[in-house]
């Protein structure tokens, strides 16, 4: 689609934003060297040798370049490069994005700058060099540490690259994000047990464990492996925050463990409702204006996306959220965080009131899924084990 003139989102609306939220940028690269059979992201199957590393990086900034009249002006807080596998760019390559996107934006002086990499692209050397290129955060995929499970993820490493990346990473790095998985098909909580050990001998300053879950247009959504027992689902998430807490980390979101000062700053904007710019095949952004909030997606295949945003119309879709639609977007996020929100965020985040929400607020109060203060809610225990039921109270009456 035809970008607009930034003149038609400055326009009179129903929305009245007193402020806009910090504003992160995420950099889709969407090449993998094997697509797991969980994955419903956009990514595409590639050989590091094949890729079109300067075409891709020229496309990028091209669309960064595009989309700067609808950030004119504001600081860019964090910086999130996702794939795929974005490890597969060489450092120069990655160096070089940044480069040009420190040329064309106003950094923070303090933001971090993520780089996801997978165990399986790993060689010594290569995340010195990264941080080299300024990427000060790096979130390093392992998912678990048995071969067998790696083995039904479709994960290209092995146990030995898995412990030799976060070896080199933990060096190199003062911060960086360790991710697991668990309820793997026939996972037992011993199992689990000594993947979370594994991982925590590593002293990583975050750790992200996400629930395997089944998504739409996946390998395992056509071939669904054997579901894990609900029951055991309970005890691992009780092991898992057990065995953190025991050693000093923090469950502040669902799926997210932190030590002190550790927390993800560019998640913790996706959470807060903050608006974030996406660049790259597939990438999401939102974007909020005086009078209105936006949603744009980019064009999803890597080859018609290089063409179309070096022509500068590399969009797929764009919409404004409804205001009927604000309080549930608002809360699908915010209620994910265990210290929940400020009241006043709701209404500086959305432009609406509070009293677009005063019945869903009192009703989850009255199931014991949340609790408040006069400027302060958030999801009591019960509301984190339950947060589907939670967020689901905030969705738009028919």
């Amino acid at each position: 689609m035809q970008p607009r003139d930034i003149q038609h989102y400055m326009r009179p609306g129903t929305l009245q934003l007193q402020t806009l939220p910090p504003l992160s940028l995420y950099i889709h690269l969407p090449w993998c060297l094997k697509k797991c059979p969980y994955c419903d992201f956009n990514s595409h199957e590639m050989r590091a040798a094949e890729l079109p590393e300067q075409p891709y990086l020229a496309a990028l900034l091209a669309d960064l370049e595009a989309a700067l009249p609808l950030i004119w002006g504001r600081s860019v807080q964090t910086v999130f490069i996702g794939g795929g596998t974005p490890s597969l760019f060489s450092p120069q390559a990655i160096d070089q994005l940044i480069g040009g996107v420190r040329a064309r934006v106003k950094l923070a002086a303090n933001a971090e700058i993520t780089l996801e990499a997978n165990p399986g692209t790993f060689e010594k050397d290569r995340f010195k060099a990264y941080r080299g290129a300024g990427v000060t955060r790096l979130s390093v995929g392992v998912q678990s540490f048995n071969d067998d499970f790696l083995k039904t993820l479709g994960r290209v490493h092995n146990r030995a690259q898995a412990l030799d990346a976060l070896a080199e990473a933990a060096t190199v790095f003062d911060t960086f994000n360790l991710d697991l998985m668990y309820a793997l098909p026939g996972q037992t909580l011993d199992d689990l047990r000594q993947d979370v050990l594994t991982a925590l001998r590593f002293k990583p300053p975050h750790l992200s464990i996400y629930h395997l879950t089944i998504e739409p247009n996946t390998y395992f959504a056509k071939h669904p492996p054997a579901p894990v027992d609900d029951d055991l689902v309970a005890d691992m998430l009780d092991l898992i925050t057990e065995l953190t807490g025991q050693d000093g980390m923090r469950r502040y979101e669902v799926s997210a463990y932190a030590r002190s000062s550790h927390a993800c700053q560019h998640n913790l904007n996706y959470w807060q409702f903050g608006d974030y710019l996406g660049i790259g095949a597939g990438a999401h952004s939102k974007l909020s204006f005086a009078h209105r909030v936006l949603r744009q997606v980019r064009l999803r295949d890597p080859a018609r996306y290089m063409t179309q945003a070096l022509a500068d119309n590399a969009l797929a879709q764009e919409n404004e959220v409804s205001r009927a639609d604000l309080p549930f977007e608002f809360m699908l996020n915010a209620l994910r965080l265990a210290d929940g929100f400020e009241l006043q965020q709701f209404a500086e985040r959305t432009g609406l009131g509070l009293s677009a929400i005063a019945a869903a607020l009192d009703e989850a109060e009255r199931q014991g899924l949340l609790q408040r203060s006069l400027t302060h809610a958030q999801p009591t225990a019960r509301g984190f084990d339950f947060l589907n039921d939670l967020q689901a109270l905030f969705l738009p009456k028919a």
